[in-house]
């Protein structure tokens, strides 16, 4: 069913947040080299007026001409500029400029799927009970003094999103696609931001420290697992009055082509995001619509048949008749090393979100080179943590608590007696590896100096902080996490 706008819906509380901002204002981080007014002036293709009040989305005059292209910065045929856009030495700024009427739309669209902002919803739901994603609009973005035009922006994310709109916080997650209306502005084809066509800004729900999602892309890429880039922003949207610091977010790499290119030998391969009952691996649950296909979707090679053979190996009675014969046979389509490794990352740094509680939160990709489906870990908000009680707690390294009905990819590995014992031991070089205690501890500290000033500078109504202590006290507890997790390896290990 398609959803219909509710302006109305919204005006009590966006008048609250208006009053809130005007009274916030004084406050606001001093403005860098792209201020409110060097955003209005650089904005050659705001809307015009006589456009309010249109339910659909609202384009501007496609008569511009884009001033600032070049083609190290917005060209597609660049390798992607890492240390540019993925720099973690300092915190970066990114101004977004989207039209008022746009904005409304964008929120009219959550208010749809969730009820009002600021109150939570009886029943729930979640973008994973939606048909669509929210609504792309048209926004221009300004980094380090130039403009990037007309890109996609809308909202993302599952309970990051839902929670954040229903507590009326409005430092949302979002996503860009810099050629998502390409089709509507020709002079933008194919525009990229130093290489990458989307990014993702996650706006670190639950995480107080700010360093989660960071922290565990460099814990998996210093175990050899392939993982999104991340950096630290502050986001400034100006949706009408002027740009308003949104807060320090996230800046995620898209798992998409140049996470190929430079972490697997080829982009070609079939690219897979799972979700729902299905994406448990449960025999007989397979079903299309819980493996979202991101590449190769064209209705010739739209099979799935690489996804099919992995619940056939794994549920294949050899696992307890004949076990050399179901490793050989399940190696022969699934990166199993990879997923073991992940296994032992996962388990170290304590991640409730992911496969063995929540049948979401990973990608698969076909990689090209070796024709196995290889795992690739996404969205680390709740990592680092016990967990929030019984189904929200973190897998114990023994997988005593694991549901093994339910979750066969890890029992049927755990119960395996080579695969146990290669992961146990990569739960030992992770941890005096990638996860040594010192290492991390210091990294925390190096992280925590760079983003503090941006991080406690965050307002009222744009923030998961509750009081001025909260950073640090976050800062201090994922110090004390690293230590204890060096002695749950040991204790898990030396029972063996």
């Amino acid at each position: 069913m398609k959803r219909l706008p509710k302006r109305t819906v919204l005006l009590l509380g966006l008048l609250l947040l208006s009053a809130l901002a005007a009274g916030c204002g004084d406050e606001t981080p001093e403005a860098t080299d792209t201020d409110a007014t060097t955003v209005a002036t650089q904005d050659p293709t705001a809307v015009d007026a006589t456009d309010a009040g249109t339910d659909s989305v609202v384009f501007a005059d496609e008569d511009f001409e884009a001033t600032d292209w070049t083609e190290e910065t917005h060209g597609n045929d660049v390798a992607p500029d890492f240390e540019e856009v993925f720099d973690d030495t300092e915190v970066k700024r990114l101004d977004v400029v989207v039209s008022e009427e746009n904005w409304q739309l964008m929120l009219d669209d959550l208010t749809a799927m969730y009820g009002e902002f600021g109150q939570r919803s009886r029943g729930g739901g979640g973008l994973e009970d939606a048909e669509e994603d929210p609504i792309w609009v048209p926004a221009n973005v300004f980094y380090d003094g130039s403009q990037w035009y007309q890109v996609g922006l809308r909202f993302k994310g599952n309970s990051s999103l839902r929670s954040s709109w229903s507590q009326g916080i409005l430092k949302l997650p979002f996503k860009l696609d810099f050629d998502e209306f390409e089709d509507d502005y020709p002079q933008i084809e194919n525009q990229r931001f130093y290489g990458f066509k989307q990014l993702n800004l996650k706006n670190n729900y639950e995480d107080e420290s700010f360093l989660r999602e960071t922290m565990a892309a460099v814990v998996f890429e210093d175990a050899g697992l392939a993982v999104s880039h991340t950096a630290f922003y502050e986001l400034y949207l100006d949706h009408g009055d002027g740009p308003e610091y949104f807060g320090l977010y996230t800046l995620v790499e898209e798992v998409d082509d140049t996470v190929f290119e430079t972490q697997f030998a080829s982009d070609e391969g079939n690219l897979y995001k799972p979700d729902g009952d299905g994406a448990s691996f449960v025999e007989g649950t397979f079903d299309e619509v819980y493996f979202e296909k991101k590449t190769n979707d064209d209705e010739d090679e739209a099979d799935w048949s690489d996804i099919l053979a992995l619940f056939d190996a794994l549920n294949d009675d050899t696992a307890t008749t004949d076990p050399a014969t179901w490793r050989a046979n399940l190696e022969a389509v699934f990166d199993v090393d990879v997923f073991l490794e992940y296994l032992a990352v996962n388990g170290i740094i304590q991640n409730w979100d992911s496969y063995g509680r929540m049948t979401h939160n990973f990608y698969l990709y076909n990689d090209p080179e070796t024709s196995l489906l290889t795992w690739i870990p996404w969205d680390h908000n709740e990592t680092f943590q016990d967990g929030q009680g019984r189904e929200r707690s973190a897998l114990n390294l023994d997988f005593s608590d694991l549901d093994s009905n339910r979750w066969p990819l890890i029992a049927k590995l755990n119960a395996d007696d080579v695969y146990r014992a290669q992961y146990e031991a990569n739960l030992s070089e992770v941890i005096s590896g990638a996860f040594e205690t010192s290492r991390i501890q210091a990294l925390y500290e190096t992280y925590a100096d760079l983003i503090e000033p941006s991080a406690t500078a965050e307002l009222p109504g744009f923030t998961f902080l509750e009081g001025d202590a909260d950073f640090a006290n976050a800062i201090d507890e994922l110090i004390d996490h690293a230590a204890s997790r060096a002695d749950a390896v040991d204790a898990y290990l030396g029972g063996q």
